[in-house]
């Protein structure tokens, strides 16, 4: 596949700017829905120990903070990435660095996710017979995103300003 001439080609544009804030707008919706459920569901119960049947209110209001700063963050690479599109589309080496700040510290957030809810989960983190839909949910879903995340980092299916544009200035040249 030929690298883009955009630092934000459609794969990447659709995958961080409709199916990231997808799944983020739908996790806020369904935590400001049933907020208990959002909370019994991210991870295995003991057998002796089911989950609460009523949760504390700072518990409830902790579970749609916590969904809520997600969407935000869904929503905030829409906007961020739409501007980038819209206003930069004749600088992809413009592009790259804007998209660059936006991309590494999500990579670094789906990375710390990740280490955060197996590292939560203590002795039982790799007994996945027991993980709740929940949490495989979470795991399945964050490496759906990490994963695009590393290939951007890596240059794959998009412009590198470093690598794209002396093949950019030989072209002009050959005319």
């Amino acid at each position: 596949m030929q690298p883009s001439a955009s630092a934000i080609p459609d794969f990447y544009y659709a995958l961080f700017a409709f199916y990231e804030p997808a799944l983020t707008i739908l996790g806020f919706i369904g935590a400001v829905h049933d907020p208990e459920t959002t909370h019994n569901t991210q991870a295995p119960w003991p057998a002796d120990s089911p989950p609460p049947t009523s949760l504390p209110k700072a518990s409830i209001v902790t579970v749609i903070q916590l969904a809520h700063v997600c969407a935000l963050m869904g929503v905030v690479n829409f906007f961020v990435l739409t501007a980038i599109r819209k206003h930069l589309s004749t600088q992809p080496a413009i592009q790259e660095k804007i998209v660059f700040a936006l991309m590494t510290p999500l990579l670094m957030g789906d990375s710390m996710h990740l280490f955060v809810t197996l590292w939560a989960l203590g002795d039982e983190r790799w007994d996945i017979s027991q993980w709740s839909p929940m949490l495989w949910t979470t795991i399945v879903l964050g490496f759906s995103l990490m994963i695009p995340r590393i290939m951007w980092h890596l240059g794959i299916w998009r412009y590198v300003d470093t690598r794209d544009r002396q093949a950019d200035v030989t072209t002009d040249e050959k005319k």
